[in-house]
């Protein structure tokens, strides 16, 4: 990539849109100069001069700039969502955080996101969150503060109150009844 290129991306240069698009590696997307996505790391930028060669090489287009028109299917984008909630549950994942990897608005991919998996995202993460719970109480001996810490849910008042909502009872009274995988 020259340094032409980059900053054209950086500056998000309209001028360009015609002439490369660049794809992201650590999102698996491919945008147009002129997209208002978070700026990528320049190690992770690969420069295309056609949409079809960025696709051969596995990347899929912005939700947010359509390069050549394409648009990426709504279920594919949420599985990219899903994919990246289930890697990072134990991270601080937002809505905007999640909207911007996958290159949309957080009101589209919270709208788009219910209407295919039938739950909002963050209820999504709190059952990836519930059901890494539910493992390390069964299979492990640590603490409600290790395993809140460690599915990303360091208030412990609110992992238990969760944690009862969702299965009826408390992370104690799950670890003392056992294995309750099939609820």
């Amino acid at each position: 990539m020259i340094d032409e290129q980059w900053e054209a991306i950086i500056q998000n240069n309209s001028a360009y849109d015609d002439v490369f698009l660049y794809a992201v590696k650590s999102t698996g997307i491919f945008c147009r100069p002129s997209c208002k996505s978070r700026p990528p790391k320049k190690e992770n930028v690969s420069i295309y001069t056609e949409a079809k060669e960025a696709i051969k090489d596995g990347f899929r287009p912005c939700k947010r700039c359509k390069p050549n028109g394409l648009r990426l299917p709504d279920e594919e984008w949420i599985d990219h969502i899903k994919g990246y909630i289930d890697l990072h549950f134990h991270e601080r994942v937002t809505l905007d955080l999640l909207a911007d990897i996958g290159h949309g608005s957080p009101f589209h991919l919270q709208r788009t996101f219910k209407k295919i998996v039938g739950i909002s995202p963050v209820e999504y993460m709190q059952q990836v969150r519930i059901a890494k719970a539910k493992e390390l109480l069964t299979n492990t001996k640590k603490s409600l503060v290790e395993i809140g810490k460690e599915i990303g849910m360091s208030n412990i008042p609110y992992f238990i109150t969760l944690f009862k909502r969702v299965t009826g009872y408390t992370p104690i009274q799950f670890r003392k009844k056992g294995n309750y995988s099939d609820e």
